[in-house]
């Protein structure tokens, strides 16, 4: 492994024990709106890191108290969301187990779902109702999985209920990752049997990235059903990206 290999890991790992550090003294004694300037410095020094620089798209504003929904294509999707619009994040079990960054999720407020779970799910749906009650944002993949850049996965639509319930609108990020050239970048896509090391490693050792951000409009949840507010918001992610979206 070359030298500056190492020293590229050892900023990222430092980095992250200053973030568990943070979590566990500084957010139990700070509210919501102080641990959200926390989340955000944290996630865009880490993507400063990564070789990441995030770019959103000019035009509709996300709003403080909805529910986003995003396509997914890499572990960076939370921190670069983060660096923007920090949100309690809902995401797959599976993400608990990453080294330090799935503690430090959790304590960042992320909250895991167990795939096949019912009983988990009813109890974590009961809880978004009440964030997003609360007037705070909830953001979640419905794909469930990675995809690869150039392809969008169907949209499941358990969650989107909560939206209905809290009476509260739907808005959708669409996400993209670009080398300098502007092609898709090759390091950033996490899927497959990658670990998540070795994605890390792939994203330092390659070329700068440029995350792009595109929000979109947001959908009325009023009256709504939560399989119509997966299609509309799957499409309007589809037109963002320019991708033809998998057949439900």
């Amino acid at each position: 492994m070359k030298l500056s290999m190492i020293f590229r890991l050892a900023r990222v790992f430092l980095h992250v024990l200053r973030g568990m550090a943070i979590c566990a003294t500084v957010f139990p004694w700070i509210d919501q709106e102080k641990r959200n300037g926390h989340i955000r410095r944290w996630s865009t020094r880490l993507l400063a890191m990564c070789n990441v620089t995030v770019e959103q798209s000019v035009g509709v504003p996300l709003l403080d108290r909805a529910m986003v929904v995003a396509n997914h294509v890499s572990w960076l999707d939370i921190f670069v969301i983060h660096s923007l619009h920090p949100s309690h994040f809902v995401a797959k079990a599976e993400i608990r187990s990453w080294p330090l960054a799935g503690w430090l999720a959790e304590k960042a407020g992320t909250v895991f779902i167990a795939r096949g779970n019912r009983r988990d799910l009813r109890h974590i749906f009961k809880g978004l109702v009440h964030t997003l009650e609360r007037g705070e944002r909830v953001a979640f993949f419905p794909e469930g999985t990675t995809a690869a850049q150039g392809n969008l996965l169907p949209f499941h639509a358990n969650l989107f209920e909560a939206a209905i319930d809290a009476k509260v609108p739907v808005q959708a990020i669409a996400l993209s990752y670009r080398d300098p050239a502007g092609a898709s970048h090759p390091s950033v896509d996490f899927i497959g049997e990658t670990t998540f090391a070795e994605s890390i490693m792939l994203i330092l050792d390659g070329p700068p990235v440029k995350a792009r951000l595109t929000i979109l409009p947001a959908i009325d949840s009023i009256g709504a059903h939560r399989r119509d507010l997966a299609e509309a918001s799957h499409q309007a992610v589809a037109a963002a990206l320019g991708v033809t979206a998998t057949a439900h």
